[in-house]
């Protein structure tokens, strides 16, 4: 085991994205007001596991017992990777002082719908915490959205209290800019305060491209590596003009976006179209991965720019490794400067579990960490729920 270092407190945090690939694992060394990013991991998901969680997350027919023994067996999953996690960090679980689980969102409505004579929102993340802090023996935070929509928030996103403190600066006008399964954008302006932050998804990420690779290839890749696909594809004009059309583009923020607007009934709505007009597999790849370029370059201008001047913009995620979409961004952004997150110390697949691990070191302290900028919340809010193991 590696020794242990004096100063600071060990953390660890686990993310499962709305991919469903699997459990990313950071750990940080947090002193104070300050972290710093020590080591990572991920860990895949069994075929089994991500199936049940996407048939879930996709609102297919499902029964309470099933959700609440795969919110069991994934706490125990995510235990078990972060066990795996600190042995390959050849760190000891006595010196994690505390965990911070996402967990699997299987369902999110940020805004109020109609439910049973009145307007409810909801969100639920599965994997219980519980089970994490009993077999890690090591205090875990869970749970982390709820406390935000109670403040009339939408729970998501919640990284920005990361983003501001990772990337704030005194003269520079920086956004942050994550391309997971859904995107997101965090703008700082320059010398800005925490009230000045802003935040919101801009659409889909890797999530729709994911699925058609998945299912053009049947199952053997799960993602477009490189844009080797989209490269060797065509644009499809008419379908990319109907996919512009998609009502959550111009919807204002705060904003959220998941499975539900972007998951199984909108990837068959594409099939249909490419089986309708005889496209290749590489055309449709190559048009998903151009619409999502372009929402994200929609959003910048429609909704950045006028409010606030940002010459950085600050890439992480799966999707800053796909070169014909970052070529796309960069393109539609002249002016500002495309930087890898990876230069601010933490690399841009641990980003967001680095977040949840910070997240839940304010938790402990009692420490509002929501920004109401990014997701509407009438007042900041202490997020999450706190599991001791002992």
């Amino acid at each position: 085991m590696k020794p242990a270092r004096t100063k600071g407190i060990l953390a660890l945090g686990i993310m499962s994205g709305t991919s469903a690939d699997g459990i990313d694992v950071a750990l940080l060394r947090i002193s104070g007001r300050c972290a710093s990013f020590e080591n990572f991991a991920a860990i895949p998901f069994s075929s089994r596991v991500r199936e049940e969680i996407l048939r879930l997350g996709e609102g297919r027919p499902v029964t309470a017992g099933e959700i609440s023994q795969l919110n069991f067996l994934l706490g125990k999953t995510f235990a078990e990777a972060a066990l795996g996690a600190c042995r390959k960090f050849r760190v000891s679980t006595s010196q994690i002082a505390v965990i911070g689980s996402h967990g699997q969102t299987v369902f999110h409505q940020g805004n109020p719908a109609p439910f049973c004579g009145q307007r409810i929102a909801s969100t639920l993340q599965i994997g219980e915490p519980s089970v994490i802090a009993g077999l890690t023996g090591i205090t875990t935070v869970g749970d982390f959205r709820p406390a935000d929509m109670a403040a009339g928030g939408q729970g998501a996103p919640l990284v920005p209290f990361v983003d501001y403190m990772l990337y704030r600066s005194a003269r520079t006008g920086r956004a942050a800019l994550n391309i997971g399964g859904i995107a997101n954008v965090t703008v700082i302006p320059a010398a800005a305060k925490i009230k000045d932050v802003f935040a919101f998804d801009t659409g889909p990420g890797n999530m729709v491209i994911d699925a058609l690779v998945r299912r053009f290839t049947h199952g053997r890749k799960s993602f477009d590596r490189d844009g080797n696909m989209a490269r060797h594809g065509k644009l499809l004009p008419g379908l990319l003009q109907k996919l512009l059309h998609d009502p959550f583009l111009t919807k204002i923020p705060p904003k959220t976006a998941g499975r539900e607007q972007y998951g199984e009934s909108f990837v068959r709505s594409l099939l249909a179209h490419g089986e309708a007009r005889r496209a290749r597999p590489e055309d449709l790849v190559r048009t998903a991965t151009i619409f999502t370029a372009i929402s994200v370059l929609d959003a910048f201008h429609r909704f950045v720019i006028p409010r606030a001047k940002v010459t950085e913009l600050i890439v992480s995620g799966g999707g800053a490794r796909n070169p014909l979409l970052m070529a796309q961004i960069e393109s539609g952004l002249r002016g500002v400067r495309l930087r890898d997150s990876s230069e601010f110390g933490v690399t841009g697949d641990a980003k967001e579990a680095f977040a949840f691990a910070l997240l839940a070191h304010e938790t402990l302290h009692r420490r509002p960490a929501n920004v109401p900028g990014a997701t509407g919340a009438a007042k900041a809010a202490v997020l999450g729920k706190v599991c001791y193991a002992r």
